[in-house]
């Protein structure tokens, strides 16, 4: 599957979160062509800030595998990580993520800038199905004002 298959697959777990008034973000984890975890935001239902989408689908892959380390997978996450979210990327030592609509509002990059957050050997691509990551964003938010 391609990139774009990929995200498609995460912009549907971000519909489930907008169904269920969550942060509309999702997240596939890619090993050897081989989902081996998917999520998207559930910080409201379980009253936990830290339920993103990325770190759901780490700590599953995690368990699944029995390995801290994911060098060899691929995230495909709706929106551009935050800094939390930066961090367990970082740490997991993934080989590549992809995302889809940049945010400029709650970034690692609002934080860290030019400075790379990630492991050196991590290859970060953005944009991909940029404008459809961010329509759902915009929407969600406009439906709260």
């Amino acid at each position: 599957m391609t990139d774009e298959q990929y995200m498609r697959l995460a912009i549907r777990e971000a519909e489930i979160a907008f169904e269920k008034d969550e942060v509309p973000i999702g997240a596939i984890l890619v090993l050897n062509n081989t989902i081996i975890a998917r999520s998207h935001n559930q910080v409201e239902l379980l009253n936990d800030s830290t339920a993103h989408a990325e770190i759901l689908s780490l700590t599953t892959a995690f368990n699944a595998l029995g390995s801290k380390y994911l060098p060899d997978a691929t995230l495909y996450v709706t929106v551009e990580p935050c800094l939390m979210c930066s961090g367990a990327l970082y740490w997991s030592k993934i080989g590549k993520l992809v995302f889809g609509a940049p945010d400029e509002k709650n970034s690692y990059r609002k934080y860290t800038g030019d400075v790379n957050p990630f492991h050196p050997k991590t290859i970060v691509i953005g944009g991909v199905l940029q404008d459809e990551c961010a329509l759902l964003m915009k929407t969600f938010f406009k439906n709260k004002r």
